[in-house]
């Protein structure tokens, strides 16, 4: 491949972004998870760029670079290019992620017969009503509803309170043995980058306007989860922790975070529950609480002689 002098001139993420950020994914619809200004900054190595009235994001992530569906309305051909010439000048690969269905149509009507689409199931998002969650109603959530009676029958003095600076050391503390418990279990696990961004989104979850809840029994923390605005109907759901030795915490934070969203932001329908990432368990459990829909998402790569994918 020749490279050219046509590189995007890209910049660091910063939490400062999330404004001008927020006000290009307002006018989108059909972005997944991937795409909320949360996971942008949390994890990987993200930078951006301006680029024809659109915002280009240029992401090196689990050792692959790759350029996320530019966020902007209006003609895609010029960004499009833009994209292109900037994998050509760089020498790498040129994979477009996070495509939605109208996305990939873009793409295979601009460049017919130039790119390779790939979907995997393992990266769809789990999106549920808000109020299947919050009040699981009827025979399709006995079980669930069940598991989170025998929680309150074994923890009649549990409560929950939003994340603070008060309880912040202790939901830390449990966040640790989480993961110190599971590289206990399997020494092989690598929740290395996980790690990181969650430890990230502790450390900046007011500047980034994340909600959290905490589950405690007493003093003691049982669950956390961490949350943000995805869109104005949409919360994404990031880290959802439990103490695995306790029966039914994962139920009772699920189903009390969703209480919590719905009643500080009625405008909310649905929470975004992320990906399984291709994990039987997770992938069980998610489907368990019947997802109203699901986001379909692929990636693309230009076809070029001499790269493999």
């Amino acid at each position: 491949m020749i490279k050219t002098e046509t590189k995007i001139e890209f910049r660091p993420v910063t939490v400062d972004d999330r404004e001008l950020y927020q006000s290009f994914l307002d006018r989108e619809s059909g972005r997944g998870c991937e795409f909320s200004f949360a996971n942008v900054y949390l994890w990987g190595r993200q930078k951006m760029a301006l680029v024809c009235d659109h915002i280009v994001m240029f992401s090196q992530f689990d050792r692959r670079t790759v350029y996320p569906f530019p966020l902007g309305r209006g003609d895609k051909r010029a960004v499009l290019d833009a994209i292109i010439a900037d994998s050509e000048a760089r020498g790498i690969p040129c994979r477009l992620t996070g495509l939605s269905a109208e996305a990939r149509k873009t793409v295979e009507e601009l460049y017919p017969g130039r790119f390779c689409f790939h979907c995997d199931r393992a990266s769809f998002d789990y999106v549920y009503d808000i109020n299947d969650l919050a009040d699981l109603k009827g025979r399709k959530y006995q079980k669930k509803r069940n598991h989170f009676n025998r929680f309150r029958i074994n923890h009649p003095d549990y409560r929950v309170e939003p994340l603070d600076e008060g309880n912040l050391p202790r939901v830390r503390a449990m966040i640790d043995g989480w993961y110190a418990a599971r590289t206990a279990d399997n020494p092989e696990s690598d929740h290395a980058m996980e790690e990181v961004a969650l430890s990230r989104a502790l450390r900046r979850y007011r500047e980034l306007e994340m909600d959290g809840l905490v589950l405690l029994d007493r003093d003691e923390v049982l669950a956390v989860t961490l949350g943000s605005r995805f869109s104005a109907g949409t919360v994404d759901v990031h880290f959802e922790k439990a103490r695995s030795d306790v029966d039914g915490a994962y139920a009772a934070i699920n189903c009390e975070f969703a209480r919590y969203i719905r009643e500080r932001y009625p405008d909310v329908r649905f929470l975004d529950r992320e990906e399984d990432m291709g994990l039987e368990g997770l992938r069980r459990a998610k489907e368990s609480y019947l997802p109203h829909h699901m986001v379909e998402k692929c990636w693309a790569h230009l076809l070029v002689e001499g790269y493999e994918y």
